[in-house]
């Protein structure tokens, strides 16, 4: 990869890490809108991690729960497309398996407020095994308790 090349990439990365700090701030519209222009510029050919990435945390900005589906769906699909060395290009020591509990679990939360008890048990499921892979840290312990919470929630559906 050329100079130019990762220069480019880091900047996707940087601009969606900005609109990441917008949501995570707050301001849901400000971040859905650079969430767009990023996903206008790099679009269904972009790079699977930059793909994840952004549909990821766009479906998080998405007020209808069809619309939420539909990103979260483009995020695992372009998750089935990274490698861990794509990943790890990007310094992040988080393998790709670490991605699908995560997605799963949003793609359960998303059938459930659509009130598709099957497809979410079917998602919370493959959370659920996925959620085994990772490290007891932080992020595995919160994966693992938003499954659990999850997973009581649909009970009482």
């Amino acid at each position: 990869m050329t100079e130019q090349q990762e220069a480019s990439t880091d900047a996707v990365m940087t601009r969606i890490g900005q609109a990441i700090m917008l949501l995570h701030g707050g301001d849901r519209e400000e971040a859905r809108n650079r969430f767009g222009a990023l996903w206008a510029e790099i679009g269904e050919g972009g790079g699977a991690l930059h793909r994840c990435t952004l549909a990821h945390y766009m479906a998080d900005t998405q007020d209808d729960p069809g619309d939420e589906l539909a990103w979260d769906l483009r995020a695992l699909t372009a998750a089935e497309g990274l490698s861990d060395e794509r990943v790890a290009e990007h310094g992040d020591s988080l393998a790709v398996r670490a991605f699908y509990p995560s997605l799963h679990l949003n793609l359960a939360a998303d059938y459930v407020k659509l009130q598709r008890p099957d497809a979410a048990r079917a998602h919370l499921d493959r959370a659920r095994k996925a959620s085994e892979l990772l490290v007891d840290d932080g992020y595995g312990g919160g994966v693992r308790a938003a499954i659990g919470r999850l997973e009581r929630r649909i009970r009482e559906l």
